[in-house]
This record gives structure tokens, C-alpha cells and sequence, in this order.
């Protein structure tokens, strides 16, 4: 039997009783024929393996923003289609500033992902502030 394989699709629900925030998205369900994309967990390296914003939260934030923007593209997708971002946060430090610097990267998205933001006691390395890790779903129009 031959058929045809429905194109991807995501979506974003707002569930009534959930309030409803401009940064993220409480749901989002993916069907279809999608590709999901998996980012580990990326922190302030550059491209050579320095550490960027030593001691600076929001340097390292988008340094590692970039970086989620770097393995977006190398895997064929962008910032519109993540439906997950896990934000590691050492103890200590301003989650409004890192808020502040995501704002500044990336503004507001239109179907900004779904997050969870943790305080954690350290990153490895010691030196990391913040690590972010990543998943996004891209909807593939009638590849099999």
C-alpha cells in the first residue's frame, strides 16, 4: 500500500487557565513528518574554545545564545522552530539579567519555546555562569 506521509506541522497552545506569557509557551505538540534537532547544553566558548564574559552573566548568556543560533543552522533550522530551551543558572547570579540578555539576542519571539530556568550550585567548567541546551522540531513538507 502506498500513501502518503502528512507534512509536519508544530503548534502552539495557550490552554485556557494557564496564564499566558510573551516569553514562552506553556504546550506545543509537534506531528507529522518533523525532524527534531537536539542542542546540548551550550555555554560562553567561543569558537576556539576561550571563555567569553568571564565573571559577566549576560556576556555569557549571549555567547551561549549564539552559540544556540550556530547549531540551529548547521542542522537545517532557526529559532522558530524551538519548542524546548533548558537554562542552567548558577546560584548567585541575576536571572533578570539573563532574561535581559535573551530579550537582547533573540526580543520576542512570535512562538517563543516552551523553558524551564534552573538555579544550579556550579557548571562545568567552574568559570560558566550559565549553559543553555536546546530542542527544536522543523516541519518537513512530504519528504518520506
Amino acid at each position: 500500500m502506498d500513501f502518503e506521509i502528512p507534512p509536519g506541522s508544530v503548534q502552539h497552545l495557550h490552554p485556557e487557565g494557564l496564564h499566558r506569557n510573551p516569553v514562552y509557551t506553556d504546550v506545543i505538540t509537534a506531528t507529522g513528518n518533523v525532524k527534531t534537532v537536539y542542542i546540548g547544553a551550550q555555554g560562553a566558548f567561543d569558537s576556539e574554545g576561550h571563555l567569553v564574559g568571564e565573571g559577566d552573566l549576560e556576556a555569557q548568556t549571549l555567547q551561549a545564545l549564539h552559540r544556540i543560533d550556530l547549531a540551529l543552522a548547521a542542522a537545517g533550522a532557526a529559532r522558530e522552530h524551538l519548542v524546548k530551551v533548558n537554562v542552567y543558572i548558577v546560584q548567585g547570579q541575576s536571572v533578570q539579567k539573563a532574561f535581559a540578555a535573551f530579550q537582547r539576542a533573540w526580543g520576542i519571539l512570535p512562538n517563543p519555546p516552551t523553558n524551564t530556568v534552573m538555579m544550579v550550585p556550579a557548571l562545568v567548567p567552574e568559570a560558566f555562569l550559565v549553559a543553555i541546551d536546546a530542542l527544536a522540531v522543523v516541519p518537513l513538507q512530504g519528504e518520506h
